[in-house]
This record gives structure tokens, C-alpha cells and sequence, in this order.
């Protein structure tokens, strides 16, 4: 069994996905931008499951941090059998000039980082003809976001870019998988800022309990898992609407600020 390389892998969903992996027997490669944390897993994961954990503190917004992390690897001899792209982010609010900076930076997060390493790893994974890609999409993929305008665009990249490739990848031995979750009890919502949003008020689920799920898919190569009925039941029903503008209105109904009054 080779290395399970996952970005994010400091805290929530990125965390429990590690530290599932770690319980399945997988030697890591934690990549996130504090390195004090992932050295305290490190200690802690190689004492209690007798595995292997490298750790990198990186931050993959910055260009060029994809093809040297892939470098490392390549030059230490780890040969990195699952992937899991996860390291993202969002911001909440209307789109905004004065937020290109943060536009910029998602956008390099949450769509490039992802797709560089995905087209670096998927070489090496396609010559074993073993691998595995988890990429951490959203369920705000499935529709437009008003007020997670820019997010939602990167999500429904993940979404659509993951499934294609998934479709490409079949008979290689190589497989892809989207995780789709909703609102999960991790730090995501403070850091977009969105504590005032109704979708954030619906009840969110536990990270390891996403991480399962997402885990389980990609060892079977599925293509898409939704996490928790509520979130499937909207993915669904955004098939279904007979019209754009139905579901951007309830789109928008969701990401409503609940301290504006509305019109």
C-alpha cells in the first residue's frame, strides 16, 4: 500500500479523512499551511497506528506549490497510490471589486491547486495502473449561489471537471470521486463568514461523518456521493426545477442573510 497524500489536512473534513486513512493501514503525506499541527499528528498518528506520516507545511494558493510538492515526492521515493484534494475555501457576501485579492486566491485554491495536482499525481497513478482521486467538491455545486457566487463556481468546476475525468480514467485502473457535502461542523462557515446565512442554520453534519462517506466512495471509484438526505434531496430536486430562474430563486432563498430584512 502506497502513500495517501491529502491537502487540508490540518482540520475538518481533510483531518477525519487522514485520520480514517491512517485507521485503514495508509502510510500519509499531510499537507496544510500549519505545521505545528500536522507535527502533533504526525507524533500522535505514527505511535498510535504504526504508519509512516510525512507532513509538508505548504500553502497551495501560492504558484508553483503543486509541482514542487510533486517534486518532493517524486525525489523522496513516495509513491502516492490516493489523493485527495480537499484544501479550500469560501467567501460569503455580495461579489464585490474590493474582493478580487480573495477571488483571486480561491480561485487559485479551490480550481488550479486542485487540477495541477490531480494532472501530476493522475500520470504517475495511470503508469501503475493503480490510484485513487478524492476531490472535495460542495452541494452548492448543483446550483447557482447568490452571495457564494465566486465558491459555487468553483465547486461546480470540481464537480463537472471530477466527473469527466472520472469517465476518462475507466479501464486504467485509476479511478475519480467527488465528495459533495453541505454545511459540516468544521471551520469552513467562520472562515467564509457566513454565520449569518440561513443554509448555515439548518443543521450541519459531523466531519467524520462526511469523511466516511467520501472515503468509501472513492475506494469503490464512485463518481459522485452527496452527504446527509437534506443535501441529497436538493441536488435532486436541482435536476428536476422547470426553469433556472426557480432554482436561482431558492438558491438565493438559502443564502439569504437573515439580519437584512428582506424585499
Amino acid at each position: 500500500m502506497g502513500y495517501a497524500l491529502i491537502t487540508g489536512a490540518s482540520s475538518g473534513i481533510g483531518l477525519e479523512l487522514a485520520r480514517i486513512m491512517a485507521g485503514a493501514g495508509h502510510d500519509l503525506i499531510l499537507v496544510a499551511r500549519r505545521e505545528n499541527v500536522l507535527q502533533e499528528l504526525k507524533a500522535r498518528w505514527e505511535q498510535e497506528f504504526r504508519i509512516k506520516v510525512e507532513v509538508r507545511a505548504v500553502d497551495l494558493s501560492v504558484p508553483g506549490q503543486t509541482q514542487a510538492l510533486h517534486e518532493y515526492c517524486r525525489t523522496q521515493g513516495f509513491t502516492v497510490d490516493c489523493l485527495v484534494n480537499n484544501a479550500g475555501y469560501g467567501d460569503y457576501g455580495k461579489f464585490a471589486a474590493d474582493k478580487l485579492d480573495i477571488y483571486r486566491n480561491m480561485v487559485q485554491l479551490n480550481v488550479m491547486a486542485l487540477t495541477e495536482l490531480t494532472a501530476l499525481f493522475v500520470s504517475d497513478m495511470k503508469q501503475r495502473k493503480f490510484g485513487k482521486i478524492l476531490n472535495v467538491g460542495s452541494i452548492a455545486a448543483f446550483q447557482p449561489g447568490p452571495g457564494f457566487s465566486v465558491y459555487a463556481a468553483t465547486k461546480a468546476y470540481v464537480m463537472h471537471f471530477t466527473e469527466a475525468l472520472n469517465y476518462e480514467l475507466r479501464g486504467t485502473g485509476v479511478s475519480a470521486t467527488t465528495l459533495s457535502p453541505g454545511v459540516t461542523e468544521t471551520g469552513f462557515v467562520a472562515r467564509a463568514n457566513m454565520g449569518e446565512a440561513a443554509i448555515a442554520h439548518y443543521g450541519a453534519m459531523p466531519a467524520a461523518q462526511v469523511a466516511a462517506a467520501g472515503y468509501e466512495a472513492m475506494v469503490k471509484g464512485k463518481l459522485n456521493v452527496v452527504t446527509g438526505w437534506k443535501n441529497r434531496l436538493l441536488a435532486f430536486g436541482s435536476k428536476t426545477m422547470p426553469s433556472r430562474e426557480i432554482l436561482l430563486r431558492i438558491s438565493a432563498l438559502l443564502l439569504r442573510n437573515t439580519t437584512t430584512k428582506q424585499a
